[in-house]
């Protein structure tokens, strides 16, 4: 894994061993960040599951202002801190190693620009999280959140949590749904 573009383009990511983690591919990254690109200078941005980090750190790399990074894996924590030394993020960015739930209440923004959510797909983890993530005050009507999910995940769940989804960028093992608050 790497970095794809920015201040820290080519620079090697860390990610932790085994199976715990998920690491977004470097294609579906750059997809990503490639919609994203007007959007990511200047901008708060939040990796909530971050694993690796690598997410955040492309946001880091394009220009975004702060990264948090949300992560309760110690493993995972480790590669993160470690990517942000190889990257020097270290001033940009602030790691929470807390559950999910916890993190989020701990960010402390008037407001975020892009939030990043990709839990393991089958953990039950959407409703809470976006359950929560309508209720925080820096979630406000301007801010983008993504979600990571498997193809055949049934989006609802963030309807019914006051989102509206606004596009959805399919890949072979899995989709991207970007929203915003209803």
């Amino acid at each position: 894994m790497r970095v794809i573009a920015g201040e820290a383009r080519r620079l090697k990511l860390v990610t932790p061993e085994g199976n715990d983690t998920r690491p977004t591919q470097d294609r579906i990254k750059e997809t990503l960040f490639n919609m994203l690109q007007n959007d990511v200078p200047g901008a708060i941005f939040i990796d909530v599951f971050a694993g690796s980090g690598g997410i955040g750190i492309e946001a880091l790399s394009r220009g975004a202002k702060r990264a948090y990074f949300i992560e309760n894996n110690i493993k995972a924590i480790k590669c993160i801190n470690q990517n942000l030394q190889t990257t020097h993020f270290e001033d940009k960015a602030t790691v929470l190693k807390s559950d999910v739930l916890v993190g989020l209440k701990n960010v402390n923004e008037k407001e975020a620009h892009i939030i990043f959510v990709d839990p393991p797909y089958e953990s039950g983890l959407y409703e809470r999280t976006f359950e929560l993530l309508g209720r925080l005050p820096y979630v406000t009507e301007y801010t983008m959140l993504i979600a990571e999910c498997s193809l055949d995940m049934d989006l609802s769940v963030f309807e019914e949590n006051g989102f509206e989804i606004i596009k959805e960028k399919r890949y072979k093992t899995n989709q991207h749904v970007f929203m915003k608050k209803a």
